[in-house]
Parts: C-alpha cells; sequence; structure tokens
C-alpha cells in the first residue's frame, strides 16, 4: 500500500500513522511489519520513531496475517532439559523455528506442539508469542544447529523475554570459519543493517535507518590451513550477526552461501577423493545457553554436542594440517 503524507500528518510518527490507518491490526503486529523492513519512506526502509514530513512517499509492504497456529507434527526431537515450565531442544540444522511465509509445515513450534501438548508430556506451550509462534522466545536461523529454550507457561515466556532484552542470556557458539581470523580472541564492533541491494541479507551499516548496534566476540580454538574453529559469545542479538561480523573479519562461515559465496563444502576441496557433499549448510552451532531459570532463579547452562555434519568437516580439516 502507498501514501503521500500530507500536511496534517507533518510531524506525525510513522508506527502511530500506521496504527491509525490499520486500527483493526495490533501495535505489535505493526511494529514487527515495521521491524523487519516492511515500511519505506521515500525509498529508505524506516522505522517506527520517524517523524513523517508533508510529500514524502509511504510504501508498506503488508505482511500475511497469522494462521492460526502451527499443526502438531510428529518430528523426532532432542530434548535437552524439559519441565514444566520451559524445555530446552537441540534444534537440528534445516529446521524452521516457527511457521511462516513458504515454511508452515516441518517447522520446530509444530514438533514442539505434538511432544508437549498430544504426547502426554503434561503442560504445553505458552501463547505470548502469539498463534504462529507457541512457546518461542528466540530463534536461531533455520540451517543453524544447536540449543534453543522454549516456554511453557506465559510467566516463563515474559521472564526468558526479559533476559534476553536485558542481555543476560550468556550464548555460545561453535563456527567453522572460511579463512582465518586475523587475531586470536578478539571483539567484533560493527553495526548490522538491511543489505542495501539484497533483502535477504544483513549487512555492516554505519548511520542508516535500519541500523542497530552489534558486538560479537570471538576465540580462535584451532587453526587449519583453509580455515579455523571459533567459539563466539554474541553481546547482542541482531539477525545473522555472527555471520555478518566474521565475514566482516574475512573469516566467513563455511559454507554460508549467503557471505562466504560456498554454500556446499566438496570432498575434494579439503584434499579427499570425489564422493557426496560434506558440508550443505553454514557451519554454525548454538553450543550453549546460560540462564536464570524462570522458576527458580538458579543459574542453569544447557549444551549442545557438536552435530555430525560439523565433526565430520572438522576431522577432514584436521587432516590437512
Amino acid at each position: 500500500m502507498t501514501w503521500t503524507v500530507a500536511a496534517a500528518d507533518a510531524g506525525q510518527r510513522l508506527d502511530v500513522f500506521l496504527a491509525a490507518a490499520f486500527p483493526d491490526r495490533s501495535r505489535s503486529f505493526l511494529a514487527r511489519a515495521i521491524a523487519a523492513g516492511g515500511v519505506r519512506v521515500d525509498g529508505v526502509v524506516a522505522r517506527g520513531s520517524l517523524k513523517l514530513r508533508p510529500g514524502q512517499s509511504l510504501v508498506f509492504t503488508v505482511p500475511q496475517p497469522p494462521r492460526e497456529g502451527p499443526e502438531a507434527e510428529e518430528i523426532p526431537l532432542r530434548f535437552i532439559h524439559v519441565d514444566e515450565v520451559i524445555a530446552v531442544v537441540d534444534k537440528p540444522a534445516g529446521m524452521v523455528v516457527h511457521p511462516a511465509k513458504g515454511n508452515w509445515k516441518g517447522t520446530l513450534a509444530g514438533g514442539l506442539k505434538w511432544h508437549l501438548e498430544q504426547a502426554g508430556a503434561g503442560g504445553g506451550l505458552s501463547a505470548a508469542g502469539g498463534p504462529t509462534r507457541p512457546g518461542i522466545v528466540h530463534r536461531l536461523d533455520r540451517d543453524t544447529s544447536g540449543v534453543i529454550v522454549v516456554a511453557r507457561s506465559e510467566a516463563a515466556h515474559h521472564a526468558l523475554a526479559r533476559q534476553f532484552e536485558r542481555r543476560t542470556v550468556s550464548k555460545t557458539y561453535l563456527a567453522i570459519t572460511q579463512g582465518q581470523p586475523r587475531f586470536d580472541a578478539d571483539e567484533i564492533d560493527l553495526p548490522i543493517g538491511i543489505h542495501p541491494y539484497q533483502r535477504e541479507k544483513m549487512a555492516v551499516r554505519r548511520g542508516h535507518s535500519t541500523s542497530r548496534e552489534a558486538v560479537t566476540r570471538y576465540e580462535v580454538l584451532e587453526r587449519f590451513r583453509l580455515g579455523a574453529l571459533v567459539r563466539v559469545t554474541p553481546r547482542t542479538g541482531r539477525t545473522h550477526q555472527i555471520r555478518v561480523h566474521l565475514a566482516a573479519v574475512g573469516a566467513p562461515v563455511l559454507s554460508d552461501g549467503l557471505y562466504s559465496g560456498r554454500p556446499v563444502i566438496e570432498p575434494p576441496l579439503v584434499g579427499l577423493p570425489p564422493g557426496p557433499p560434506l558440508l550443505e549448510r553454514q557451519a554454525l552451532h548454538a553450543a550453549a545457553l546460560e540462564l536464570d531459570h524462570p522458576a527458580t532463579g538458579t543459574r542453569t547452562r544447557f549444551e549442545a554436542p557438536l552435530p555430525d555434519d560439523m565433526e565430520r568437516i572438522l576431522a577432514a580439516l584436521r587432516a590437512q594440517t
């Protein structure tokens, strides 16, 4: 939908303008649409706080209204921990966390509904995240494996969300890089915003309306001829943050089609005879998550072992050194 800002709307915040234009949609729905880059003013992705000026061109790509919610699906899941208020899962690579356009089936949310609501586990999942995100407090990219925590009550959902917002949750990732970081350990402090030309990508952008502070610390655990094994602890939680930051220092995540330019690792690349691909997704794994348990307040750490595909590529890289 498009508008030309009238004189009567001058000085009004963009989010207030849209709330008046869509009285049947919740403020949170509109805020998510704006945060996802769905609104452009004079061709530039805009924040909700933008003050409008007369004559500006406003274009809003209205998101699909959410469905009733994911269907429960009997999908194998590896649970690290389950109790009355939270569940912790080792998410496999290739699984989308919650339903969205083009991905209504085979999601973590659908599997959780089956295991925690229909298979006799007792309780259920928090509805605080909306109908398409039962229990979902945070997310991992489709092709990132590892630890993810979900809420089983609304109180737990809000308690966990506050911890993520206040950055008191400690997240540890393991990444295999294409090329090597220059330093053995460093902090990358570079703002991240929407890529200027490719909407599916993010980019380091200073001073842009979509830019947000982003801080990532890393430590090199092993170096190989073609790359490195790196432990990463992000201090903020921006979309694609680790992938963008490692690419920015010349060591993109191995097999990351968006940021490394090489989506598949074939055996000859690491000195092995031709055969099935060794890796077909970004070599990024959420290895550990540490948080205050929402019921007891006890600081608790959950860990997930490195998956087979990353172990396989590590073995091949080590054999080269």
